[in-house]
């Protein structure tokens, strides 16, 4: 168990850096087939493919109500990586909502029971899933075409949350039933975790380039860990803490992490008030 939450961790890292590249090029090119042409972005996309895949190891090795929330800490590591590539220093703010986050996910961690409930997903509940996955995202699209500003980038960034919380499921699925046989993994579940892998990156690439990034990014990490979250709870049969004693700690911790999540959601590092937009020189060394 805590073996997945350890290389969660790592992956975090990795997601987030990767994502903090991949958005400062696609601000600058927009959400366009240009960004294939920039090794940039290339490589900001196999890092965080890299923290991705270690994501997923550590779905294998722990259910998703304990390895999802664990993703939020991206947030915590991206914002100040981007902060640093628009050439600036972390702000107050993003430190005191970075505790905030670790505190909630840490007190979320300790109250989570820790059982290793064998995931099973029957195909209709797998088609109905998707079904709704794909019902947001058409949904959100469409509202997203009539707004601007941080609030078409949130439009954007919920489909994208879902679709990455799509993937963790189906991953788990996966990964907590193979038990050492490869041959599980012949199953048309599996062929659906790379289509939702290349919806989830389209998706991404449109909610950086309308270039809030803290609001974008912080919306893709409360939503893909409470899509997915909710799945394991109504679709996998993952336990949840129970009795007053835990649930009213559980909530507190929930709503430290999500009060931290919205302050660093505020930083949007190209959106400061009282700095330049225009990105800063990437330092030296940073793809």
């Amino acid at each position: 168990m805590f073996l997945g939450i350890a290389i969660a961790l790592v992956g975090a890292l990795g997601y987030a850096l990767g994502a903090a590249i991949q958005q400062h090029v696609a601000r600058a090119d927009g959400a366009t087939l240009k960004l294939v042409r920039r090794p940039r972005w290339w490589i900001g996309g196999a890092i965080g493919f890299v923290g991705a895949a270690l994501h997923a190891l550590a779905l294998a090795f722990a259910p998703l109500i304990v390895i999802q929330p664990v993703s939020v800490t991206t947030l915590v590591f991206a914002v100040p990586l981007a902060a640093m590539l628009y050439g600036r220093r972390p702000h107050r703010l993003e430190i005191i909502g970075s505790i905030a986050v670790v505190a909630g996910l840490v007190g979320l961690m300790m109250l989570v029971p820790m059982t290793n409930t064998p995931p099973m997903l029957s195909d209709r509940e797998a088609v109905g899933f998707l079904a709704s996955i794909g019902l947001v995202v058409v949904v959100c699209h469409l509202i997203s075409q009539r707004l601007t500003g941080p609030a078409k980038a949130i439009a954007l960034a919920v489909p994208a949350g879902a679709v990455t919380g799509g993937v963790s499921t189906f991953v788990r699925v996966l990964g907590g039933g193979l038990h050492g046989d490869l041959s599980r993994l012949l199953h048309w579940f599996t062929l659906v975790v790379p289509v939702l892998l290349a919806c989830a990156v389209v998706l991404l690439q449109k909610s950086y380039a309308v270039g809030y990034f803290g609001v974008a990014y912080a919306v893709v990490q409360v939503v893909d860990p409470v899509a997915s979250v909710l799945a394991g709870v109504l679709l996998l049969g993952e336990p949840v803490p129970t009795g007053i004693g835990k649930v009213i700690p559980a909530s507190i911790a929930a709503g430290v992490l999500i009060l931290g999540t919205f302050m660093l959601s505020r930083m949007a590092p190209d959106h400061v008030h009282g700095e330049k937009t225009t990105p800063a020189p990437v330092p030296v060394g940073v793809p």
